[in-house]
């Protein structure tokens, strides 16, 4: 499909979903974080909804990593959940704490808001029934855009130490590394194929909308004015 001099399959994804893509990276809340103004409540909303949002991802990735193909993509696809369950999963429930939230509150489908439930319910299905290509193409616009919002945060220095730890879970060059990993699996695994590539990008273009949606649901209709 791919002729010499064109763009990666994982580029080309992000290219044509590009003004979604730039909705979630650009986000007024995320300009907010970085800038420290973003008001408490909003950002202890997020983390009340990301908790169990992580949780199912995980379990997502999990059936993604089951079905890779080779050494390789095994290797690949456990350092992106070793980095969910190890370095994210503990990291935002230190947040919420440290926002006044209870983690042990947060339980699952029982308290996720329609977008989360949502959005979790797509990544679980494209897991289930999808090969390793498409449950990767499915994760992959988390990683990649939390990636590319850290690269471009990584310079801000909020006065609000809460947002300056959170900028620096994501502007990490290791974490730019575990990006740069995941979207060469998924150039290796895409199928030569128009047919691929179509199916590919309405699962990642639709990641990618449920990206923004978050971002809408955890800054709430009077967070700008407050």
């Amino acid at each position: 499909m791919l002729t010499e001099g064109e763009h990666s399959v994982s580029a080309r994804l992000r290219d044509l979903g590009s003004g979604t893509w730039e909705s979630a990276t650009e986000h007024p809340m995320v300009k907010e974080i970085a800038a420290g103004t973003l008001p408490h409540r909003s950002f202890r909303r997020y983390f009340e909804q990301n908790i169990s949002y992580l949780e199912d991802y995980t379990r997502a990735l999990a059936m993604v990593l089951s079905k890779a193909p080779d050494n390789e993509a095994l290797e690949v696809l456990g350092r992106f959940l070793g980095q969910i369950i190890t370095v994210e999963l503990p990291t935002n429930r230190r947040f919420l704490q440290r926002l006044g939230g209870n983690p042990e509150e947060v339980r699952g489908v029982v308290t996720m808001e329609p977008t989360t439930y949502a959005y979790t319910r797509h990544l679980l299905a494209t897991a289930a029934l999808g090969d390793c290509a498409a449950g990767l193409a499915a994760v992959l616009p988390c990683q990649w855009s939390y990636g590319e919002i850290g690269a471009r945060t990584a310079g801000a220095q909020p006065d609000d130490p809460i947002y300056a730890d959170w900028i620096a879970v994501f502007g990490d060059p290791g974490y730019a590394d575990l990006v740069s990993m995941s979207t060469g699996l998924l150039d290796r695994l895409a199928a030569p194929s128009r047919e691929t590539f179509d199916r590919l990008q309405v699962i990642f273009e639709a990641s990618t909308r449920y990206e923004v949606d978050f971002w809408d649901m955890a800054y709430g209709p009077s967070s700008a004015s407050s």
